[in-house]
Parts: structure tokens; C-alpha cells; sequence
């Protein structure tokens, strides 16, 4: 378990996503990422590989997605990180889980305010 380490690659990630450096924090993602975002807006399911990973980043962008990790917490290859998150000049408490394999984050996890999201983003 690589616990100090995960925690610093993911504040990585998180510092390169929030100046628009999409291609440093995906570089900290395993090819075969699986990642899954609650609810049942637009944006909502499951993205596998880092071309959906990008694909559902940008769907995100087009409401001046932010994020704003306010702690994270890790136990053996998880971290957790607790955020605020803004879109479509709307925020709400967001809570990414990431779980790591050999360095790489293999699996995320998002669980958001499934209302807000879908008033930002539409009902699928």
C-alpha cells in the first residue's frame, strides 16, 4: 500500500484538471480506467478507457465544470476526496473515490447532487 503516494497523485491530477491541463491528469489514470458517475443526468454512467474518460470530461466543460478538492482521505490503495463542485453557476458537495493499481488510478467513483446535476446537465 502506497498510501502518501496516492494521496500526492491525486492532488496531482487535481491540480493539473484545474488549470486545464487535462493531458497531465490523465496521464495519472491506467488505460483501462473505469469510471462511474451517480444519477441520471447526461453526464451519468459508466466510461471505460481514457478516450470516454475524455469524452465525459468534456461533456462537464460545456457548463465551466470546476472542482475544488477541500480534503482527501486515503485507506490502503483508495483515496477519497471530498470537493465542492460548480457547474452551470450552480455548486454543490461532490465526493470522488479513486482506487489505485501499481501507481495508476484504475477505477473513480463520483457521487454528486444528482438534482443539480441534472438541472445543469438534462435527464439522459
Amino acid at each position: 500500500m502506497f498510501t502518501k503516494k496516492n494521496i500526492d497523485t491525486t492532488k496531482e491530477a487535481y491540480a493539473a484538471y484545474s488549470t486545464g491541463d487535462v493531458a497531465t491528469a490523465l496521464s495519472n489514470f491506467d488505460n483501462d480506467i473505469e469510471w462511474f458517475v451517480n444519477g441520471n443526468s447526461k453526464v451519468s454512467g459508466t466510461y471505460r478507457g481514457k478516450a470516454e474518460v475524455l469524452e465525459m470530461l468534456a461533456k462537464l466543460a460545456e457548463k465551466s465544470f470546476t472542482t475544488a478538492p477541500r480534503r482527501f482521505l486515503a485507506d490502503g490503495d483508495d483515496v477519497v476526496v471530498l470537493t465542492q463542485s460548480t457547474a452551470g453557476g450552480e455548486s454543490g458537495h461532490q465526493v470522488d473515490v479513486y482506487t489505485f493499481s501499481n501507481g495508476k488510478i484504475v477505477k473513480a467513483e463520483s457521487f454528486g447532487d444528482t438534482a443539480m446535476t441534472e438541472r445543469v446537465y438534462g435527464r439522459k
